[in-house]
């Protein structure tokens, strides 16, 4: 089967890449931006399937479609939230909302080899596609953080945070200025909270933003140790299976 990414940023289409070719797909071609795109579609046969992400580097990626016709079916790969892509859900195969969970990717190319025969013209609205997000509702990432201390609340700036670590079944935040807070929050929701562009969770225990990072080592057994401006309480080790995601990440 014949797959293009459309992505601009180039760590997360090969990231998503990296996902289809899990599955079994060779995935040969990756546009990131409407003109490249439409330099394409203009000068090859079009794909079974095409991973399209809304906004590229130089328009929504919709311009693509106001130039070439298409003639694949579309699955959209985007950040904005589910309230918005509700209204076009029923327009195309599926949509994955960005950070793109693995299963989910399985999920969608099923339903694609479902509903479509192979070349097959998914007739998709993009005019009305275009109409329903004129006003898009963006997810939005929490850019700072409260924490009680005593009978006080103290307000932490997102800009502060070195890292987010569990321990002994808590979830704490630790600041560039070597103190720690006790958070209500787990990672597992933190990681839906906090932008994914500027933090990563490296292992089970640790999110760490990118402008933390000090040095990154090579650790034991294929695996990254980071070294954190004042966070020296245990090693912060990015887990194998996450070494890869981890290094497209960082660029």
């Amino acid at each position: 089967m014949n797959i293009i990414i459309i992505e601009d940023e180039k760590p997360a289409a090969r990231l998503l890449q990296r996902k289809l070719e899990k599955l079994g797909y060779n995935i040969k071609t990756l546009l990131h931006s409407v003109e490249e795109s439409i330099n394409w579609f203009e000068k090859n046969l079009h794909p079974d399937l095409i991973f399209l992400d809304i906004q590229l580097s130089d328009g929504l990626s919709f311009e693509i479609f106001d130039k070439v016709t298409v003639k694949s079916p579309i699955i959209f790969t985007t950040a904005y939230d589910e309230y918005a892509l509700r209204a076009f859900k029923l327009n195309s195969v599926d949509y994955l909302l960005k950070p793109i969970d693995e299963d989910e990717l399985e999920v969608s190319i099923s339903k694609f080899q479902n509903q479509f025969q192979k070349n097959a013209v998914a007739g998709l609205d993009f005019e009305a596609i275009k109409r329903m997000l004129v006003n898009p509702v963006q997810k939005e990432y929490k850019n700072r953080f409260s924490v009680k201390i005593g009978n006080q609340i103290k307000v932490i700036a997102i800009d502060e945070i070195e890292c987010f670590y569990s321990k002994n079944k808590g979830t704490y935040l630790h600041t560039v200025d070597n103190r720690d807070y006790l958070l209500d929050s787990s990672l597992e929701q933190l990681e839906t909270e906090l932008n994914p562009d500027s933090f990563y969770r490296i292992s089970r225990k640790f999110i760490i933003p990118l402008q933390s990072i000090k040095e990154i080592q090579v650790h034991t057994n294929s695996r990254l140790k980071v070294i954190l401006p004042t966070y020296k309480a245990d090693e912060v080790i990015v887990s194998r299976e996450k070494v890869q995601d981890f290094k497209s990440w960082i660029g």
